[in-house]
């Protein structure tokens, strides 16, 4: 089956296809709103730091996770997502309220709900979405997602920027809302029989909560892929802090860089479109491991101080960057029993996409003590070698054979 065919018959479904509109309107005001309101803090206090913290806070509530997807097992799921969009649209019109810096506390507050939001509709929709797409369509539909939301960062943050400059911070507070609405409507109108939750058996919270774990760490095919993934993201925020002193290295100024994202978003929106033959043909594993390598060798050329070099790496690490990211969130979905898949999804996202904080910190930092051409060749190597155990050997039959059934599916 053909990358265009596939792509047109699920775009065909009305399920599918609402549910890829509605991410595509939602991945557009989120997009404009995570630049706008750096830009508004800045305005009003002057302060690059505060406006750093608007990432921050749209980030931290990723370290509750696990927890946060429990919600998603307690309840359906579709209802959940519906309540959870209408719930965002509502606060963020609370946000015509901030126009000094007395009052950014409520929008620090917006944004750390927001996120809050984010983590429990992503573990809620990636669970319904298994009853929404067939299971062997499950990578293609991943892949489109891919490109849908890198597709809306190469658009989004310039209308957002445009709109703030025009009307202010509340305009774009209000275009947020409404697409916030919209996904609700579009996900009203999903036709799927939704199996219901699985009452508990009994114990705490948490112990519910550590169910999602003990299956993702004692699955010998997740395990191995999220991990990678938990480490690949790593690795990519230490080169993100580099990329300035790359563009400095070339003789260009600092809004270089925003050419070298764009061509790195094209890559991204382009692999979407290829995940599901390549999934089909190489695997998870395989997949996974030829992304991590392709980004590898995209971070050991952008060591080269040519323009060529810094614009092929970019288009590289666009394509090879997302593939372990949509091959564990893929295998997520087809190894987890549908009760466990919204704490499953949660605690891989947790794990994957928490070590960015760490990274960027530190990225900040050593770059402040090496230069690009010593940094990036040590980070390139590091991530072929993360590459190295996916394409080995998976574990044999016999060898899973031997686990506990609890071990395998503790739930």
């Amino acid at each position: 089956m053909t990358t265009s065919s596939t792509a047109l018959r699920l775009l065909r479904d009305g399920n599918a296809g609402r549910y890829l509109t509605g991410l595509l309107v939602n991945a557009f005001g989120t997009s404009a709103l995570w630049l706008a309101s750096g830009v508004w803090v800045k305005d009003l206090t002057g302060s690059n730091g505060l406006a750093g913290l608007c990432m921050l806070a749209l980030w931290a509530p990723t370290l509750a996770g696990p927890a946060l997807g429990t919600l998603a097992d307690r309840v359906r799921r579709k209802p959940l997502i519906i309540t959870v969009n209408l719930t965002v649209a509502a606060l963020l019109l609370t946000l015509f309220t901030v126009d000094s810096p007395a009052r950014l506390w409520l929008l620090f507050t917006v944004l750390v709900l927001y996120g809050t939001a984010g983590v429990i509709t992503d573990a809620a929709e990636a669970a319904l979405v298994t009853d929404v797409v067939p299971a062997g369509l499950l990578g293609d539909f991943n892949g489109l997602r891919t490109t849908v939301t890198e597709g809306m960062k190469l658009v989004a943050p310039l209308t957002g920027a445009g709109l703030y400059a025009a009307f202010g911070g509340p305009a774009v507070a209000c275009l947020d809302a409404g697409t916030f609405v919209v996904t609700a409507v579009l996900c009203a109108l999903l036709r799927v029989r939704e199996s219901g939750p699985v009452p508990p058996e009994g114990g705490a919270r948490r112990g519910r909560t550590a169910e999602g774990v003990r299956h993702l760490w004692g699955h010998p095919g997740l395990r191995p892929l999220v991990l990678a993934g938990g480490t690949t993201m790593l690795i990519s925020s230490l080169c993100a802090p580099t990329l300035y002193a790359v563009v400095d290295r070339l003789g260009h100024s600092p809004a270089y860089t925003g050419v070298l994202y764009a061509v790195q978003g094209a890559g991204s929106v382009a692999v979407g479109l290829l995940t599901g033959p390549a999934l089909r043909r190489l695997g998870d594993r395989g997949f996974a491991a030829a992304g991590i390598a392709l980004t590898g060798l995209a971070v050991l050329v952008r060591a080269v101080p040519w323009d060529a070099a810094a614009l092929a790496a970019s288009l590289a690490a666009g394509l090879g960057l997302p593939c372990v990211l949509i091959a564990a969130l893929t295998a997520v979905q087809r190894e987890t029993p549908g009760p466990l898949l919204g704490r499953v999804t949660a605690t891989a996202n947790t794990l994957m996409f928490t070590p960015n904080v760490m990274g960027l910190a530190v990225g900040a930092a050593l770059v402040e003590l090496a230069g690009p051409g010593l940094l990036l060749p040590c980070y390139g190597v590091a991530l072929l070698l993360t590459a190295v155990p996916l394409v080995q050997r998976a574990p044999s039959a016999s060898r899973t054979a031997e686990r506990s059934p609890s071990d395998a599916n503790p739930a």
